[in-house]
């Protein structure tokens, strides 16, 4: 098997440019990586289609752009025409997307090719892919393992080399989380940043596509292609900055806050042990780091709960069995037709989801809880941005453990939630969040640093990741000679 696609996104270019490979050579390891794995991280895989793209592209000269050629994976929920977007569910089973998503219009103007759609949890409801209709995808550290979620298939094919790039969505962690579990760089940018069109709504306002990638740089240089003004979302918007503009650049007066509530006990020993050391090497760099406290930021959970579900009550309540998607054969009426479609089109934490929601939305409901959520929501988004009058960059775990045994929560949806407890503040104030792998604990799994930027500041913390991400050189590539 050819190596190809372990090489950095500049040497595959190169190579692409000498014609010492060709986009079809790309193509056929990635596939033959597929072939030769068993971790169940992609729903549908398009070989054929994937062969005619890169022949194309084999007709035209390689422009001096570093995505051409480059193979893709992208999550479950993220429309692309005429592929099958699923969302992990058995209501999606058979549905063929008819447009593209706004993101993946870019994806398709810089010639990447995109490979296959990957497993996640049902609607990206779930924090550790295990509520797929098709099965959990598996962690390439360790195959008993969850890969965390929802977008579990996205980081597994990214961690194990099969894709050098990959797409998530992250409506509270959903990028970030799995990235920390399967070792590798995931951004949630800022809300809007990435054209929400075509991406199938869980949250709408919490939802963003998120990139996933080896390292740093190739991470920003993705976020690069697929951010731009989308008129089909009115929540878009563009900045035009390249975001690997910092990087490599000096950090000077830096200031670094890392919130009590990030290394409390509520943090593994051998996580909390990790950040400290980040800690220790960035006041090595004349980096200063204060531990601060941030109002409400212990509540975080208890919001998101009340928001995403609402929202999750009324988007998915288009799926009625009429328009598209799984319809229950021969209903005795069309109210039957409505409930027995989604009683066995959904699976079990959608439905709970769904009820919870519709509960909340419900009547007086609404005011005691869903609009005094956003009302407390909006406290803690002006509290991020007093501490970012003070302070570049805040820090802390991604996850408050490493990835655990598949099925160990399944039975306590509540605890789902938990794995996500210190990654949904970027979401409830639409504030751009990386997680980057910083070591390994004593079994071998992953250990996720996230980084916090304010509002439109994703090339800050591109600008700290990658300093980081050179002092720590986290071996990325061992995971690899297990496929």
């Amino acid at each position: 098997m050819s190596k190809y696609l372990d090489l950095s996104l500049k040497e595959i270019h190169e190579l692409l440019k000498k014609g010492e490979i060709t986009p079809t050579i790309l193509v056929n390891e990635c596939f033959e990586k597929i072939e030769n794995s068993n971790l169940n991280a992609f729903i549908n895989t398009y070989k054929d289609y994937a062969l005619l793209e890169a022949k194309k592209l084999e007709e035209m000269n390689v422009p001096d752009d570093i995505l051409f050629g480059i193979p893709i994976a992208i999550k479950d929920n993220i429309m692309v025409k005429d592929m099958k977007c699923t969302c992990a569910s058995r209501m999606l089973d058979n549905f063929v997307s008819i447009y593209d998503a706004g993101c993946i219009d870019y994806i398709k103007d810089h010639h990447m090719i995109i490979v296959g759609k990957t497993n996640m949890d049902e609607f990206a409801m779930g924090s550790t892919s295990e509520t797929s209709y098709y099965g959990a995808p598996h962690n390439p550290w360790n195959y008993n393992k969850t890969t965390g979620g929802s977008s579990g298939g996205s980081a597994a094919v990214v961690s194990i080399g099969i894709v050098p790039l990959a797409l998530g969505s992250d409506t509270g962690g959903s990028v970030r989380q799995p990235s920390s579990f399967c070792g590798i760089v995931g951004m949630k940018p800022t809300y809007g940043r990435i054209s929400r069109h075509g991406l199938v709504a869980y949250g709408s306002s919490l939802d963003q596509v998120g990139v996933m990638s080896r390292n740093v740089y190739e991470n920003a240089i993705l976020l690069n292609a697929i951010s731009h003004l989308d008129k089909r979302d009115l929540t878009s918007f563009d900045t035009d900055i390249d975001f690997t503009r910092e990087i490599d650049k000096p950090l000077e007066n830096f200031k670094v806050a890392i919130p009590s509530f990030f290394i409390s006990d509520i943090i593994d020993p051998e996580v909390k042990e990790k950040i400290m050391n980040i800690k220790k090497i960035l006041e090595d760099n004349k980096i200063q780091v204060d531990i601060v406290d941030i109002k409400y930021i212990d509540k975080t959970a208890i919001l998101y709960q009340i928001i995403a579900m609402g929202e999750a009550s009324s988007n998915l309540a288009r799926f009625d069995g009429i328009k598209y998607g799984y319809s229950y054969p021969n209903p005795a009426s069309l109210d039957d037709l409505y409930k027995k479609t989604r009683r066995y089109g959904f699976g079990e934490e959608v439905k709970r989801r769904i009820m919870v929601g519709s509960y909340l939305l419900s009547g007086e409901n609404a005011k005691i809880y869903y609009n005094k959520a956003l009302e407390i929501r909006d406290d803690l988004k002006k509290n991020f941005l007093d501490a970012f009058k003070k302070y570049d960059l805040i820090i802390g775990p991604t996850a408050a453990r490493c990835a655990y045994d598949l099925g160990m929560n399944q039975n306590d949806p509540l605890k789902g939630f938990m794995d996500d407890i210190l990654v949904m503040h970027a979401n409830m104030g639409g504030f751009p969040s990386l997680s980057m792998p910083i070591g390994l604990n004593r079994e071998n799994l992953p250990i996720g640093l996230q980084i916090i930027g304010n509002l439109y500041k994703e090339d800050t913390i591109y600008q700290l990741a990658s300093f980081i991400e050179k002092k720590v050189k986290f071996d990325s590539k061992k995971v690899r000679n297990g496929i």
